[in-house]
Order: structure tokens, then C-alpha cells, then sequence
């Protein structure tokens, strides 16, 4: 097993822990989705990650990561998020470019580099999608934040996190003014989970699905005079 894909997984699972029910774990199934292979693949690399000790693993409870494999996946995703910054900030990318190079870059650099990044970027606490870097000691702060489909009628919300969007999502995110820091009020919803109607910036009004609206997360409004 390469270090390359030792660490992926790690950071999958971190990544889909987070929305998994208290007391479940990850499902293989939902693994394999996210890395477009097999469920017997995923199988066989959770064996011999749960040999290693990285993660607990129980065919009907699920995937958890033990102490040693979240520090492994807390490292890869502070990389991560760094470059991803990095690039933004230093090197011009737009931030749809950004996760394909940083999955490449962050196998490489070592934690002293990140580290140097981070300083040289004033330690930032948030990504370019406005997700969060792990401090030194593997420590993350989530903010209470809620997801656009959550917010009633007529609620005014600042756009703070888009969580795991495509580059083509991200683009079509930023040519419709939804960028992190942009004001929303939601001016209607369909009813079964359907389409909402967002007013932005006060300026314009866009039709946005509930798929998308429940991966960008929002602050209320008496929250979004505060600094992240």
C-alpha cells in the first residue's frame, strides 16, 4: 500500500465521519462512491488499514478512524487547505483550479513547508470555500453554521463554506455572485425538497437546487457582522 493512497483514504473517511449519523461509522458504500472503484477494493485497503491500526473497521457498524489514522488524515487535510489557500492568495489560481493541485501537491510537501505557508499567509482559519484548517495539534473549529436549506423565508444569511463542489459547481457558484461573503435572502422554496429563489446581495434574484443549497453554509444574519 503507497503512502499516496494510505493517506487519501484517511482523509475520505475523516471527511464523511462528519456526516455520518452518532455512533455510525462510514459505510464502505459511501467510500467507494467517492473514489469511483469497487466496494471489494475498498474492502480489501480497509483490511489492511485496520491491520495497521489507522481505523476500526465493522462490516455492519462501518469505518472509524482511531487516534493514530485522524492524525494522519488531520495533517493531509491542514496540506490541503493550505495549498489550496496558497494558491488563491500567492499564485493567482481561481479557486475552482485549486483541489486538483492541491491533491497532488499535499503528498509532498512536508509539514514544515505547510507550516511556512501558513505563517506566510497570516495563519488563516479557513480555506477558499471557506472550510476549516486544522490548527498544529489537529484541532478544528467549526463554526454554528447552517445549510442555505435550512434558512426560513425572508431570513437574511451570509454565505461562509461550500462544502465538496466540482470545479464546473464552483464556476457556475462564482458567474451567479455566490461567492464566501456574499449576502442571501431566500424569497420562496418549492415544496418537496425542491428548487429555492435566493435573492443576492440585494441585487438579484437565482434559482438554485436543494442538492446545492444544503453544501453552502450560512451564518444568520446577527452572526454575519462578526468576523470568521
Amino acid at each position: 500500500m503507497s503512502s499516496k493512497a494510505l493517506e487519501d483514504y484517511l482523509k475520505i473517511i475523516y471527511k464523511l465521519e462528519n456526516g455520518c449519523q452518532e455512533g455510525k461509522g462510514v459505510q464502505t458504500s459511501a467510500i467507494a462512491e467517492r473514489l469511483a472503484i469497487s466496494q471489494a477494493s475498498v474492502s480489501n485497503m480497509l483490511k489492511k488499514l485496520a491491520e495497521k491500526q489507522y481505523i476500526e473497521y465493522a462490516r455492519y457498524h462501518g469505518v472509524s478512524l482511531t487516534p493514530s489514522g485522524r492524525k494522519i488524515a488531520l495533517q493531509m487535510v491542514r496540506k490541503h487547505r493550505i495549498l489550496e489557500l496558497y494558491l488563491v492568495e500567492r499564485l493567482g489560481y481561481s479557486w475552482d483550479e485549486v483541489d486538483e493541485e492541491a491533491e497532488i501537491l499535499e503528498h509532498s510537501i512536508s509539514d514544515k513547508l505547510a507550516n511556512r505557508m501558513w505563517e506566510d499567509l497570516g495563519r488563516p482559519t479557513q480555506d477558499p470555500h471557506g472550510s476549516p484548517i486544522p490548527d498544529h495539534d489537529g484541532e478544528v473549529f467549526f463554526q454554528d453554521w447552517i445549510s442555505l436549506a435550512e434558512v426560513d423565508l425572508g431570513q437574511r444569511v451570509r454565505l461562509r463554506r461550500i462544502k465538496n463542489r466540482t470545479p464546473e459547481e464552483l464556476r457556475y457558484l462564482s458567474s451567479i455572485g455566490l461567492m464566501t461573503g456574499t449576502n442571501i435572502e431566500v424569497k420562496n422554496r418549492a415544496p418537496a425538497e425542491g428548487p429555492l429563489l435566493i435573492e443576492i446581495e440585494s441585487d438579484q434574484l437565482q434559482a438554485i437546487d436543494y442538492r446545492m443549497a444544503e453544501a453552502l453554509m450560512v451564518s444568520r444574519e446577527q452572526d454575519a457582522k462578526t468576523s470568521i
